[in-house]
């Protein structure tokens, strides 16, 4: 008679073998209807600040950045629809983008410049020398193509 141990695990083996396409077809239609959301939410929100920058009479710089932060996030689902590889750079250009906008807005509210310009400022640099050093890793140390050895599927370039 044979072991029950090994019963279990050749039983385990089949279910996984069945199991495993269904729940890949599940992740990647979970994935596409997740991409066209976040895609649908990106050209709503977008068409929504045009749409109220249109009623104001005329765009402000703030107007324009956030404009910019919807076509980056955009671009960002796009590459990540293609190539299924987060580009980490574009969430970067996104939160340089952002805390630009928002240290204009706040130059502009107040009288004098204090330390919370500053800041935002430095802030903003250390966003800039992660986008330096990503791409400099990037290019110097390429990670391996989905499916060698050591890859993830996300790339952090």
């Amino acid at each position: 008679m044979t072991d029950p141990i090994i019963r279990i695990k050749a039983a385990d083996k089949k279910i996984r073998a069945l199991a495993d396409p269904f729940g890949r077809l599940l992740t990647e239609m979970f994935h596409l209807l997740g991409l066209f959301a976040i895609g649908g939410a990106t050209v709503w929100a977008a068409g929504a600040a045009f749409y109220a920058m249109m009623q104001k009479g005329a765009p402000s710089i703030e107007d324009l950045l956030l404009l910019f932060i919807y076509l980056e996030i955009g671009s960002m689902v796009g590459i990540y629809f293609r190539t299924n590889h987060m580009p980490v750079r574009f969430l970067l250009y996104v939160g340089i983008t952002a805390l630009t906008r928002h240290m204009i807005g706040y130059i502009q509210e107040q009288s004098g410049v204090d330390f919370e310009v500053l800041i935002l400022a430095g802030a903003t640099l250390i966003l800039a020398v992660a986008v330096l050093i990503i791409r400099f890793t990037s290019n110097r140390f390429p990670s391996p193509t989905y499916g060698e050895s050591g890859a993830s599927g996300v790339r952090v370039d």
